[in-house]
């Protein structure tokens, strides 16, 4: 089941991903290829190589690089999660502009949620798994 979601407005395509602690809300409507991330530059907002190209490569895999105007907020977590946030929520804004681009995305993993979480801190623990050293004498 694909769900579809419009601005009621302006007709721009919505997504929205989630990875760790991070969330991404996502829009997209026909343009030249312009991003932009929390009103900052794309280039500027990830510095890293590999964060860009996470989010490249879902507008390359379905050929709108140079097609849509993308605009994300993006909130929480690091650089990497919020990469991989606005991943899912450009893959699911570009389903809800044109169900053709399900297939694709879909085979290749970019609608599928990462589910790792920060494993919680134990009682008696410093940590999540780390303990007390132990001493003999």
């Amino acid at each position: 089941m694909v769900v579809v979601k419009k601005d009621k407005v302006s007709g721009d395509c919505l997504g929205t991903g989630r990875r760790k602690s991070s969330v991404a809300r996502v829009r997209i409507k026909t343009g030249a290829g312009k991003i932009t991330v929390n009103d900052r530059e794309f280039e500027t907002y990830f510095i890293n190589d590999l964060e860009r190209r996470l989010i490249l490569e879902t507008l390359d895999h379905v050929g709108h690089r140079d097609k849509v105007d993308v605009f994300v907020r993006v909130a929480g977590g690091g650089t990497v999660s919020q990469a991989g946030a606005v991943r899912m929520g450009l893959a699911r804004a570009l389903v809800s502009m044109s169900e053709e681009n399900f297939g694709p995305l879909r085979e290749d993993g970019f609608l599928t949620r990462d589910s790792r979480m920060k494993e919680r801190k134990k009682y008696g623990l410093r940590g999540a798994r780390r303990g007390v050293q132990f001493s003999k004498r």
